[in-house]
């Protein structure tokens, strides 16, 4: 509302017709459904991979368990990914483009595309259609990553380096409720321009949850009861979104439960929204 009045105080005073009013109308609510075009431009059904991430742990009723010994014969446990998962998704979404209507690559030259795109800054602009990366044969990375599962995760990134990220370090830091609504006021902002934010969730000193999501959209007002929901991507529930919430009384997030995670408060970390962050 403030934005509206300032607008209309620099509006000559002959020029406030009801035609005036009509056209500043018409533009204002053009602004604001192209934001909204931007903002939902991305569907966790088909801009995410189909696979999930696994944990390292065995989670019993959110509590970790050490797993039991890899049988011999069977298959290699894809784990420690969700930061790289939610980097390749948010790359994946400003530097490529998906053509089905042509013949797909082959597994060397589909391995190329894939590394040009994952090796770019995940924090940089996205680029114009017709500078994106092409990827043909398929209509999105949900349904490629689900026909050419191991070529997907073969050039998307090792999970080890994750663990050495410098902007990790920030868990070791004492944090007040300042920081946190600042997280907040971050994640807002990011979204009303259309972006995506990637979370690093933890309750470090705790070893409840230490998880990368990517929030997309934050969920319409049902109540006024100072809780602000948002929809996430997480990669070990690549089938349906997840919530994060935030509570302008406790100042704090928390994320729902699961069978990996007991449920409740979370710190929550930028990552992949500035080099070195």
């Amino acid at each position: 509302m403030k934005t509206i009045r300032r607008v209309l105080n620099v509006i000559p005073s002959n020029s406030r017709t009801a035609a005036g009013f009509w056209q500043l109308g018409a533009f204002v609510a053009l602004v604001l459904l192209r934001s909204s075009a931007v903002a939902s431009d991305f569907c966790i059904d088909s801009d995410t991979v189909s696979f999930a991430n696994s944990t390292v742990f065995e989670y019993r009723q959110g509590h970790p368990h050490l797993r039991r010994q890899r049988e011999k014969g069977e298959p290699k446990r894809y784990t420690r990914r969700c930061f790289v998962l939610c980097r390749t998704t948010m790359q994946f979404q400003k530097f490529a483009r998906f053509d089905p209507h042509t013949p797909a690559l082959d597994d060397k030259a589909l391995a190329a595309r894939i590394r040009n795109v994952t090796r770019r800054a995940a924090w940089g602009k996205p680029l114009p259609l017709d500078q994106r990366v092409v990827f043909p044969g398929y209509p999105n990375l949900r349904a490629m990553s689900k026909a050419r599962r191991e070529v997907v995760r073969a050039n998307i990134g090792l999970g080890w380096p994750t663990y050495f990220r410098p902007g990790n370090f920030r868990m070791l830091i004492v944090h007040d409720s300042n920081y946190h609504k600042e997280t907040h006021a971050n994640l807002d902002a990011a979204l009303a321009r259309g972006e995506l934010f990637v979370g690093f969730l933890t309750t470090y000193p705790r070893l409840s949850i230490n998880h990368a999501v990517l929030v997309y959209k934050r969920k319409p007002a049902s109540q006024n009861d100072g809780i602000d929901r948002y929809l996430v991507y997480d990669p070990n529930h690549p089938e349906l979104p997840r919530e994060l919430t935030w509570s302008s009384h406790d100042h704090a997030f928390a994320y729902q439960k699961d069978w990996d995670f007991i449920g409740g408060f979370v710190c929550v970390y930028q990552i992949y929204g500035k080099w070195l962050q």
